[in-house]
């Protein structure tokens, strides 16, 4: 299976350095020296990494073959891309790749199917999957352990306790005001805003 890892940035210095935009939970195993990555455009590579250091918090990479800021500049956008075996797991036991969590199943701790996962979004607090319903709506689900209580790669299933209101926005609300809808909007509005505190 090929996975992005970097997009190929700025050169850097005269010696044929670039800045690298990783894409990738492992750097140090998928960018380290001595690994030859494929490219997009596949006109470019395979790329061969020469050398890897850090530099004022960003990677910079040097390639086999390029020389000077001209050859590290005409790299620039490029994606570089590994071969990874789909059965690799991360060292942690907590932890998925994306492509494993991929098209899974999500159901709750009863069996009740939800939908399943079209896309994982890696934002600075948590991941959050996105999840198909079978109606064509969609879903954000935190991947937190309170709420994604078991992935179970075998069964390609993800389960979910999830609270309420999370996977249902139609929950009662009790209020002693008697305007109907603009109450419910205004209800909502609040739901989601303490969805977001609780996730």
């Amino acid at each position: 299976m090929q996975l992005v890892v970097a997009r190929i940035g700025r050169a850097h210095g005269i010696k044929g350095e670039v800045t690298v935009e990783v894409r990738t939970d492992e750097p140090e195993l998928r960018l380290a020296p001595g690994a030859v990555l494929t490219t997009d455009p596949a006109s470019a590579g395979p790329l061969t990494i020469e050398t890897g250091r850090v530099h004022s918090g960003r990677l910079l990479l040097r390639f086999e073959g390029v020389r000077d800021r001209n050859a590290a500049e005409a790299l620039r956008n490029i994606l570089l891309i590994a071969d990874v075996d789909p059965d690799e797991r991360p060292e942690e036991d907590d932890e998925y790749y994306d492509h494993q969590l991929m098209d899974l199943d999500v159901v709750l701790t009863d069996g009740t199917e939800i939908g399943r996962i079209t896309e994982i979004s890696h934002l600075p607090s948590q991941d959050l999957f996105i999840v198909e319903r079978p109606d064509g709506t969609e879903l954000m689900i935190p991947f937190v352990e309170e709420i994604v209580t078991e992935i179970d790669l075998e069964e390609q299933r993800a389960v979910i306790d999830p609270p309420p209101g999370l996977i249902d926005d139609r929950a009662e609300i009790v209020s002693s005001r008697d305007d109907g809808a603009p109450q419910d909007d205004d209800a909502h509005r609040d739901d989601d805003a303490r969805r977001d505190d609780d996730a």
